[in-house]
């Protein structure tokens, strides 16, 4: 299983401090307890050889990457859970001043239901903009362009993760 992945302490740890570095600087946390969040770094890892995507080491993924976009690391329910818990689904990423991290519901809907999520615009003066508006779908950062970032520059979701908002 997880254990007869073949990765090296090393680069687990690697994998640990880049995620980390990378979730200080957008303003998240990973979860304090190192080895507990080592071995869900390690479960992401496992995720990323088995599927070719850092799917949510805590959630039953599909091996089939548009049916699992919405939980690939950091997945779309982890704002919400943040806010809402202190912590998201696998204990992760943790909020700052969260003070235990306990189990949380699944915010993720079944199969069927999935595709009627959709965040839609306010009806406002932001349709006259001259050129798309693209949302990413894991932490809301909106942005005007012709096409959507490669990379989230707040939580660093990559640019399959966006939709056009407007």
């Amino acid at each position: 299983m997880i254990d007869e992945l073949p990765v090296t302490p090393d680069e687990i740890d690697k994998l640990y401090y880049r995620l980390n570095g990378e979730a200080e600087a957008s303003g998240y946390h990973l979860n304090p307890h190192t080895e507990f969040t080592k071995e869900l770094v390690k479960g992401l890892m496992f995720n990323q050889g088995r599927y070719g995507y850092r799917a949510c080491p805590c959630r039953l993924a599909s091996g089939k990457k548009e049916e699992d976009i919405d939980i690939i690391c950091p997945c779309y329910y982890r704002d919400p859970d943040l806010s809402e818990y202190g912590t998201c689904y696998c204990g992760l990423y943790v909020s700052r001043g969260a003070a235990r991290y306990g189990s949380i519901p699944e915010r993720r809907p079944p199969p069927k239901e999935r595709s009627k999520v959709a965040i839609k615009p306010a009806e406002s003066s932001i349709s006259s903009f001259p050129l798309p508006v693209w949302r990413c779908k894991v932490c809301g950062y909106l942005c005007a362009r012709e096409a959507p970032p490669e990379v989230c520059p707040i939580c660093k979701a990559e640019k399959e993760r966006f939709e056009r908002f407007i």
